[in-house]
């Protein structure tokens, strides 16, 4: 990396974050995780919790370009990734770029659409590409979805299918700021705010590099060992259903590989694939239904937080 330090670069964002959006400073972090994971996230939560304001804020101090989607239930497909349009002048069909043609796309209010257009999704955020006609077009690199979702109980709208909820590297729960927190954000709104306020990091050679460094994180024998023992926790728990794919473990060693960094390090140990597993394999994860009748379980981030104090690291 250049000139600015791990630590720096995470302390950096989070203040310009903060010059619009107060209290997320927890948020931010797994919003630059992902990033750095080369991930997808799924945020969470009722209206009016800033998850807009903080993508937006995010990609601007991160000098990545951004575009945000509001998905409704008449959208198409082509309304995302776009289409061939027939030119009156040279009388021939040209291909329109739609607003997935970004760095980071703001899919908001996801489950709002249909399944049909969530699908268009996953070609992008598995491939980094998408096809149209036959024709497939490489989308810009780095590339990151940030879609928000209502909870299911909201009217209008529709569950995410297995395969999408899948693409989402972590899914992130915006609750309710407490008091302190809610006041600094009424007396920030006092006045106008607005993301323009928020400085640019990070230039995007330093952000290619950044990424480069990532990579070189190292991860031992005895944690991929770790990995493995917490995969095969959720896979005979019998309170969980469904359990961790290969895939959602894969994703699992990146996010921990981008914390290590984060933290300065360039090695993964145990606490840092503690904090990030929660919110990696809780939305992947089904439980048991007859166990959730009993009341034999919480919340699918909860049991995974009790498996891992179950499943021993390595020392």
């Amino acid at each position: 990396m250049a000139q600015l330090s791990t630590v720096n670069l995470r302390n950096k964002i989070v203040a310009e974050v903060e010059k619009v959006v107060v209290g997320r400073e927890a948020e931010v972090n797994l919003l630059l995780t992902c990033l750095l994971a080369k991930g997808h996230v799924l945020l969470e939560g009722v209206p009016g919790m800033a998850k807009t304001l903080l993508a937006k804020s995010f990609s601007r101090c991160l000098n990545l370009k951004f575009k945000r989607v509001q998905f409704t239930p008449d959208m198409l497909p082509m309304d995302i990734i776009g289409g061939y349009i027939f030119n009156m002048k040279n009388r021939e069909f040209e291909f329109k770029e739609g607003p997935i043609f970004t760095n980071i796309l703001l899919a908001d209010e996801i489950n709002r659409a249909g399944p049909k257009v969530q699908s268009a999704l996953l070609e992008a955020m598995q491939e980094q590409q998408v096809t149209v006609e036959g024709n497939t077009t490489k989308l810009p690199s780095p590339f990151m979805v940030i879609a928000t979702e209502n909870p299911l109980d909201f009217e209008g709208v529709y569950p995410l299918v297995e395969s999408e909820l899948d693409r989402f590297m972590m899914q992130v729960n915006f609750t309710y700021p407490d008091s302190r927190v809610e006041a600094n954000i009424l007396r920030r709104n006092l006045v106008e705010l607005n993301e323009e306020n928020v400085s640019r990091v990070v230039t995007q050679e330093e952000l290619k590099g950044i990424f480069y460094e990532v990579e070189r994180v190292q991860i031992s024998d005895e944690i991929l060992d770790y990995l493995v023992d917490i995969a095969e926790n959720t896979r005979n728990d019998s309170r969980i259903g469904l359990g961790a794919s290969p895939r959602a473990m894969v994703q699992l060693t990146h996010c921990a590989r981008a914390n290590a960094f984060l933290d300065g390090r360039s090695f993964v140990v145990p606490e840092d694939i503690k904090l990030v597993a929660p919110h990696v394999l809780s939305h992947r994860i089904r439980l048991e239904r007859t166990a959730e009748l009993k009341g034999m379980v919480g919340t699918p981030s909860s049991v995974i937080s009790e498996l891992l104090g179950v499943v021993k690291p390595p020392r």
